[in-house]
């Protein structure tokens, strides 16, 4: 099971409107920079619930999923370890 865990984007917005999100901040402070923005789409996140614009970014050569819920809200999937 996952979770969401609203982070802090930075974003650019351009000529055109599109809205691309260049750094990541996570829940211990730590900022990640956004190698590269691969694709956006409008989709739900079945591990943690809620639907917005999916975007799938490469961080640190890993391949990640940002959610955009809409009102500045960003989220993240974070998994639940279960001891």
């Amino acid at each position: 099971m996952n979770i969401k865990v609203y982070v802090e984007v930075t974003t650019v917005f351009t000529s055109d409107g599109r809205m691309i999100p260049k750094s990541v901040r996570w829940e211990d402070g730590k900022e990640y920079i956004i190698d590269k923005v691969k694709d956006c789409r409008r989709v739900a996140s079945l591990k943690a619930g809620g639907v917005g614009d999916r975007y799938t970014c490469m961080i640190q050569g890993f391949e990640k999923h940002l959610y955009y819920e809409g009102n500045n809200m960003w989220f993240m999937e974070r998994a639940v370890v279960q001891s």
